[in-house]
C-alpha cells in the first residue's frame, strides 16, 4: 500500500499524482509535489518483510480450520511487531475461539503486490492444498499504480474462481479507503479516496458475482483509522499498527465465521452472495 513495494509507499503515492489525469499543467505540479511531500513524511521505516505467521494456531482445539491469506501488504501484516498481531494470526486465533477450531494458517500474500499478482499466489502453493477459507485483501497498489479498475477486478474474479474451484470459501476485504493517510496532503489525499472508493465498489460487485462474502473495509473499519490514526497506523503512518490489525480482524472475522457455517448472521459492510449483504 522501488517500484512496486507498498512498502516504497512514497514511490507508489508519487503515482496518486496522476490520478487526475485532465487537470491543468499547475495543479498536476501542485499533486506531484504533493506526492514528493508524503515519501519524505512516510519513508520505508518498515522494511519489506512481515512478520512470519503461518503455524498451527491453538492445536489443542482439535479439527483444523486451514486459513490462507492473499494479497499485498495489509494481508501479510506489515506493521504488525509479532507474528500473533498479524491479519493472519489475528484471524486465525479469532476463528479457533468462534469455531472452537485450531487453525492452520498459511500466508500467500506478498508485501507490494497488485491485483494481477494473485495468480503467481495461487501459483505458488502446493497443487493439493484445499483451504477451508480464503481471505483476500489488495487494490492499494492497483491505486497508486494507476491499475484500470476493469483490469483489477479482471484479476481478483480469476484468483476467486480457482479458489472456489480448489472447495475454498472466499472472503475479500475490499480496497482501504486510501483517504486516511494522512501525510498525504490534499487535494491528493482526496484523489486516492475517491479511486480507492470506486475500486472498493468494483470489487464487491465481481466478488459476490462469483460467489464471495465481501467485507466493505472502508465502511466496517476505515473511521477508526481517520479518527483514531495515532493508534492505529504503523511507525510509517501508512501501515496499520497491531492495533489497527486487531480492529481490521475483529470487523472481518463475520464473515469469516458466516463462510465456514459457524454464524448465519453479519453486520453492517458485511456482503453474503444472492442476498445482497446488510449493508
Amino acid at each position: 500500500m522501488a517500484s512496486k513495494h507498498l512498502t516504497r509507499a512514497g514511490v507508489a503515492l508519487a503515482v496518486l499524482g496522476s490520478v487526475a489525469g485532465g487537470t491543468a499543467y499547475g495543479a498536476r505540479e501542485l499533486l506531484h509535489r504533493q506526492a514528493a511531500q508524503a515519501r519524505r513524511r512516510i519513508g520505508k521505516p518498515l522494511g519489506e518483510q512481515a512478520p512470519a505467521a503461518d503455524r498451527h494456531w491453538k492445536k489443542r482445539y482439535g479439527a483444523p480450520v486451514d486459513l490462507l491469506l492473499l494479497g499485498d501488504s495489509v494481508a501479510a501484516g506489515l506493521g504488525a511487531e509479532k507474528p500473533k498481531h498479524t491479519l493472519g494470526g489475528r484471524l486465525a486465533r479469532g476463528i479457533a475461539v468462534g469455531a472452537e477450531r485450531s487453525v492452520r494458517l498459511r500466508t500467500a500474500a506478498v508485501v507490494g503486490s497488485e491485483s494481477s499478482m494473485l495468480a503467481a499466489q495461487l501459483a505458488s502453493l502446493p497443487p493439493a492444498y484445499r483451504p477451508d477459507v480464503a481471505v483476500i485483501v489488495v487494490g492499494g497498489n492497483d491505486v497508486t499504480h494507476r491499475v484500470p479498475v476493469a483490469e483489477s477486478v479482471r484479476h481478483l474474479a480469476a484468483a476467486i474462481d480457482e479458489l472456489r474451484a480448489r472447495g475454498a470459501e472466499v472472503v475479500v476485504g475490499t480496497c482501504p479507503d486510501l483517504g486516511a493517510l494522512r501525510p498525504v496532503p490534499q487535494p491528493l489525499r482526496a484523489l486516492g479516496s475517491r479511486a480507492s472508493r470506486q475500486l472498493a465498489d468494483a470489487q464487491r460487485v465481481v466478488a459476490l458475482d462469483r460467489g464471495a462474502r465481501v467485507v466493505s473495509l472502508a465502511h466496517v473499519v476505515g473511521p477508526f483509522f481517520i479518527t483514531n490514526p495515532d493508534e492505529m497506523f504503523s511507525l510509517d503512518r501508512f501501515h496499520p499498527s497491531a492495533h489497527g490489525y486487531k480492529r481490521t480482524a475483529k470487523a472481518m472475522l463475520p464473515s469469516v465465521l458466516a463462510a465456514l457455517g459457524v454464524v448465519g448472521e453479519v453486520p453492517f459492510g458485511h456482503h453474503a452472495p444472492g442476498v445482497g449483504g446488510s449493508g
